[in-house]
């Protein structure tokens, strides 16, 4: 980020006076992490945490900084097989709505929408079909 922050300081800056936009990946571990799972959940918060911060310090610079904190995913760490797709079947059970993993694209999508929104600063967006993990 540091790196990115400091390329983009040198770009020459639109009508907003916007030099470019960063978007980090966290996850709703940061919210709800799990049994286990302390040290994951402790560096994601890390990033939901520095999100104001950091925004408000690349300010001057004309930089936008937002976060994006995705549920459960649909990637190969499941596996392949009947018997991943059972059990990415059961954890999609755990979602409001739609009772499913989530895609690799809705991700893309939310990223995609953070750096094209030229008013979206400082935020941290949950994409998680409303799942709230348990502790186990």
């Amino acid at each position: 980020m540091r790196l990115a922050a400091t390329a983009m300081s040198r770009n020459e800056a639109d009508d907003d006076g916007c030099r470019g936009a960063i978007v980090n990946v966290a996850s709703v571990a940061a919210f709800d992490g799990q049994i286990g799972q302390s040290a994951y959940a402790a560096s994601k918060g890390g990033l939901v945490g520095m999100t104001l911060p950091v925004a408000r310090d690349l300010s001057s610079a004309g930089i936008r900084l937002n976060a994006v904190a995705p549920g459960l995913v649909d990637t190969p760490i499941y596996g392949r097989g009947d018997k991943a797709e059972t059990f990415k079947a059961k954890l999609g059970e755990s979602a409001l709505f739609p009772k499913r993993l989530g895609r690799g694209d809705e991700i893309a999508d939310i990223i995609t929408a953070c750096i094209l929104n030229s008013y979206m600063n400082a935020e941290v967006i949950r994409v998680d079909a409303g799942i709230r993990m348990p502790p186990k």
